[in-house]
């Protein structure tokens, strides 16, 4: 028998080597596929666990970017209008002297002008101010409906911006160079421009209330010795400054001024003494012979200041009606300018007295999402405004068409001409109109 030889047996082995590290190469890639596989699930799922809370942190963000305030959702039968560009809470409302105009200031930086004309249409349009780096609380218009001033809450003083329209009947608003100095060392509680024009007032919750000329410089100081200054208001006859505060009184005094109306003094005037506790807030009648109060002693009072002050004659006292919920929180005040309605607001709700007889006509509850900040009529006395939230809401004032209904038949009862009676006729008719329109029509 004979042997294989070398070389071939060399070659053999050489080839069966190989074929061995082929097989062991292949199982060890396949364990090794294994084990990845393994591994691998937890791998992925944690990328899509990060993918996951990665959705779910922008889906949150989103939500907390979505989240604004919602509007306060408020509907009554009288509700005449709700004005809802502010993106902030409003804070001052002004009715223009000509009223074609109000003015509403808020947090949101802005000053918008509305036309009264809109109110009753579907949509209220506004013009908008800037009030750059600051924002206003407090806002007047001046009495030629050209400019208005704001008091700035930051920089505590005040800024005067001018209108200027253009043809397609918008305004455009340019800022004064200057803001009045700084004067007051406690916060503001109110601002107002005379009707004249000649002076300009501001009162803070301290004691103090300053009389400014239009340039900007302090003509005189008031000290109101009462403890402190809950309210102040210029009067709208231009002649008088009012404040309360602590005590159960409203103080008056007089601004005079010259023939060739350079400022000469301020003298006490009169006051209305009857509350037994601190007064709230107070308002004049257009025509300033008549003013309202209401105290924390739970009650509202109408005054006759049409007297002899200078003679010592001291106002005479109209009515008294009750308001239990000034006993217990701040009330706001607002006479129509008949006097036939006086409106009180208390946090949220607002409540309307026919000041002829004393009694509670209308009431209007969580009328904002935040208590009242500002309470007024307009110049007609058709409307009443309220502010608290991001929106005013203006009521058709029914209690005033009732009260003109029976100042009407009272007069023609005693009317002796034939023209007196027709006048008398005709205003009695529109007021009962106005009342059938709205269902207010008593029966």
């Amino acid at each position: 028998m004979e042997l294989p030889q070398m070389p071939e047996l060399m070659g053999l082995s050489l080839l069966v080597g190989l074929l061995a590290l082929v097989a062991t190469a292949a199982v060890a890639r396949g364990w090794l596929r294994t084990e990845e596989d393994k591994a691998s699930p937890p791998v992925r799922q944690k990328a899509n666990e990060s993918k996951k809370s990665g959705s779910k942190k922008q889906k949150q963000n989103q939500r907390v970017r979505k989240e604004k305030p919602q509007q306060h959702i408020f509907t009554h039968r009288l509700l005449a209008a709700a004005l809802k560009s502010h993106s902030g809470n409003i804070s001052c409302m002004d009715f223009s002297s000509n009223g074609k105009y109000l003015a509403t200031c808020a947090d949101d930086r802005t000053v918008r002008i509305w036309s009264t004309k809109d109110f009753l249409q579907r949509e209220h349009r506004s013009m908008r101010a800037n009030v750059e780096l600051d924002h206003a609380t407090l806002v007047r218009f001046s009495p030629d409906c050209r400019a208005f001033i704001v008091w700035l809450a930051n920089g505590d003083t005040l800024r005067v911006f001018k209108m200027t329209k253009r043809e397609d009947g918008s305004f455009t608003f340019t800022a004064t160079p200057e803001d009045f100095p700084k004067k007051h060392k406690a916060p503001i509680v109110n601002i107002g421009i005379a009707d004249t024009g000649k002076f300009i007032m501001t009162a803070s919750s301290d004691t103090t209330i300053l009389i400014w000329n239009l340039k900007g410089q302090v003509l005189s100081t008031i000290n109101t010795n009462q403890m402190n200054n809950t309210h102040a208001v210029i009067s709208p006859c231009s002649r008088f400054v009012g404040s309360c505060g602590f005590t159960p009184d409203v103080k008056v005094w007089e601004v005079c001024f010259g023939k060739k109306g350079e400022f000469q003094e301020v003298l006490r005037a009169f006051e209305l003494k009857g509350h037994s506790a601190s007064v709230h807030s107070f308002a004049f009648s257009n025509d300033s012979r008549r003013m309202a109060s209401v105290s924390k002693d739970g009650t509202w009072k109408l005054w006759d200041t049409d007297v002899e002050y200078k003679k010592q004659q001291d106002p005479y006292l109209l009515r008294t009606g009750r308001f239990e919920e000034a006993c217990t929180m701040p009330c706001r005040l607002a006479l129509s300018p008949d006097t036939h309605v006086l409106a009180l607001a208390s946090g949220t709700s607002i409540h309307l007295f026919n000041t002829r007889r004393g009694e509670k006509e209308e009431c209007f509850e969580s009328v904002h999402g935040e208590c009242i900040a500002d309470l007024t009529f307009d110049i007609t006395g058709r409307f009443l405004a309220s502010c608290g939230d991001r929106a005013v809401r203006l009521f058709h004032n029914t209690p005033g068409h009732r009260a003109v209904v029976e100042e009407m038949q009272g007069l023609l009862k005693r009317a002796t001409s034939e023209s007196t009676r027709q006048r008398l006729q005709q205003q009695l008719a529109q007021a009962q109109e106005a009342l059938k329109s709205l269902g207010a029509l008593k029966k």
